[in-house]
């Protein structure tokens, strides 16, 4: 028996065995990677039994002249995943698509309440949904996006499902029903 054999395998196997037992200290860190390359490093991770949550928002951009929805990582060049660092940093480290753990030679932790509280704005498809409370019925908004862009109105309500809003619009002194996303206050 060679005792230099490289078996792909057993390195994956025995990681998965050490952290299921060992009782290590899993912490959650924000991991950067490089543009573009979020899905890829998160498949890349997971597939060494890491947790990975790489949240990702929908919005509705103009491309091509017509109005469609996207999907786009909440964190740009961002992905946070769970390890213990004592034992999976540099595989974290040098995952193809990883530029640096942030804090580089001293990672810095995610709390664990931030973690839950993306977790519980997530729905399917890792896209996290932010409900507008932050606005309230009477607050001055302006339409940053689309048909209407810059037109300035006042906040009714939240529709069922609270993805859209109606707003009564100043101009045109009527109501309409927009995307959340499209508002900002001011």
């Amino acid at each position: 028996m060679d005792r230099f054999t490289y078996s792909p395998s057993f390195v994956y196997a025995s990681r998965v065995t050490h952290h299921a037992f060992s009782g290590e200290t899993m912490n959650w860190y924000a991991v950067y990677t490089k543009p573009k390359q979020e899905d890829a490093v998160a498949a890349r991770l997971q597939a060494r039994a890491i947790e990975v949550l790489n949240p990702k928002s929908k919005l509705k951009k103009f491309r091509g002249g017509r109005l469609t929805e996207v999907v786009e990582p909440f964190f740009p060049c961002y992905v946070f995943a769970q390890f213990d660092c004592n034992t999976c940093f540099r595989l974290v480290k040098y995952t193809r698509g990883v530029r640096y753990v942030v804090g580089k030679n001293n990672p810095i932790t995610v709390p664990d309440a931030i973690i839950t509280t993306i977790q519980e704005h997530m729905q399917e498809d890792n896209v996290v949904f932010v409900r507008p409370d932050f606005l309230e019925k009477g607050d001055r908004v302006k339409i940053k996006d689309g048909a209407f862009k810059d037109f300035c109105g006042i906040f009714e309500r939240a529709t069922k499902g609270f993805e859209r809003v109606v707003i009564l619009l100043d101009a045109m002194c009527c109501r309409l029903e927009i995307s959340a996303s499209s508002l900002v206050r001011i």
